[in-house]
């Protein structure tokens, strides 16, 4: 019998967890509209209602100001708009600042015209440089609206923790407006909207054991909000049109259940990268951990061995049964250095290989990780420690 996959790109999406799929299984066995009135459409609009408070627990928010989408990408869309509303009354964002190593549904602006938008740097670990933040906001044309900050709370791909105390304090010195996007800290560190962590918490199911293809983001409240992306009928309070996936609201609802109490397995998880992290510098001490000297998710290894391209490592682990990413799944298929390490001022052209991991990541899944990592550096002709 063949040995089973090693599952190790956490980061791109975890596995379904059991509650979830209880959960959507349930959700799909009714009838009913969640917008209809008669008793089946209740009982939809219910399940809808609770995976709402679930989600705004997660980050210490209030269920009201939770807006479901299809994804952190739609999310990102409808909050990233030159156009908001405070109320009933038109507000204005003149320009929006984003981290040069923020994913791409960050970069790409959302609907801001791209000479409306403008990337702030990051140093050599990949942490916001902050003077650059402040010197931008400072000299941001008031004229033109109010300007909107949006940056990850925690990379996708090498983990590296961005200091959101401080960001949302140059922001809220200027009179901005923060959007993070926290689809890879959600689960992993502890987030509280109510405290100094944004204005807006942009969240994705699948990445805490929920369903593919919904999302949402969280606001601290809902008297500033965006101007709709998806317009029609009237769900969601008018910010997001459209039919609610309630099957798929019930799983990301169950995921964040399970993720609020995930957050304190913190240590569990550490202890298994650094044994990942020992394993990488036994086999290739002239590897190269990329953000190892700044704050990172307990859950995520972003690497390089010198002579060995990213895109031929993932091929080699994948044929050894071991799933791992060469950089944001995102960018899958794409031929080229991550913009990550770019940004970070990497010139190596070998790119990086990503190993993430969860609560069911097993010590053997992560020797077999090893044992590949061994063939694979022989195979470049060098001579490692653990040969």
């Amino acid at each position: 019998m063949a040995e089973p996959r090693a599952y190790l790109d956490y980061n791109a999406s975890a596995p379904l967890l059991p509650a979830a799929r209880t959960a959507m299984l349930a959700a799909m066995d009714g009838a009913g509209n969640a917008s209809s009135v008669h008793g089946e459409g209740r009982a939809q609009r219910r399940i809808v209602e609770e995976a709402r408070a679930d989600i705004a627990a997660l980050v210490g928010g209030r269920a009201e100001h939770v807006v479901f989408t299809s994804g952190a990408t739609e999310a990102a869309s409808t909050l990233l708009t030159p156009d908001w509303r405070m109320g009933r009354s038109p507000l204005r964002m003149g320009r929006l600042y984003v981290s040069a190593a923020d994913h791409p549904c960050i970069l790409s602006g959302g609907r801001f015209p791209a000479e409306q938008v403008s990337r702030i740097g990051v140093d050599a670990d990949g942490v916001i440089d902050l003077a650059a933040l402040e010197s931008a906001l400072a000299a941001h044309d008031k004229e033109s609206g109010l300007p909107l900050v949006a940056v990850h709370a925690a990379n996708n791909e090498t983990g590296v923790i961005q200091p959101l105390a401080r960001i949302a304090e140059a922001v809220k010195a200027v009179g901005g407006v923060l959007v993070v996007d926290a689809v890879q800290a959600a689960g992993r560190i502890p987030l509280d909207i109510a405290g100094a962590c944004g204005d807006f918490l942009i969240l994705s199911a699948h990445k805490i054991g929920g369903p593919k293809g919904v999302g949402a983001f969280v606001g601290k409240s809902d008297l500033m909000m965006p101007a709709p992306l998806v317009s029609g009928g009237g769900q969601e309070k008018g910010f997001r049109a459209g039919t609610e996936n309630v099957a798929g609201i019930a799983g990301f609802g169950a995921a964040a259940r399970h993720a609020a109490g995930a957050v304190d397995n913190a240590v569990s998880m550490l202890e298994k990268r650094q044994r990942i992290e020992m394993t990488i510098r036994e086999v290739a001490p002239d590897a190269e951990i990329y953000g190892e000297k700044v704050e990172r998710l307990a859950n995520t290894v972003f690497f390089a061995v010198p002579g060995v391209k990213a895109e031929t490592a993932q091929i080699a682990f994948d044929l050894a049964g071991i799933a791992v990413s060469a950089g944001s799944a995102c960018s899958s298929g794409k031929v080229g250095p991550s913009h990550v390490l770019k940004a970070m001022g990497v010139a190596r052209p070998e790119g990086g290989l990503r190993v993430s991991i969860g609560e069911a990541t097993s010590e053997a899944e992560i020797a077999r990780f090893g044992e590949a990592l061994v063939r694979l550096a022989l195979r470049r002709g060098g001579q490692t420690k653990a040969a």
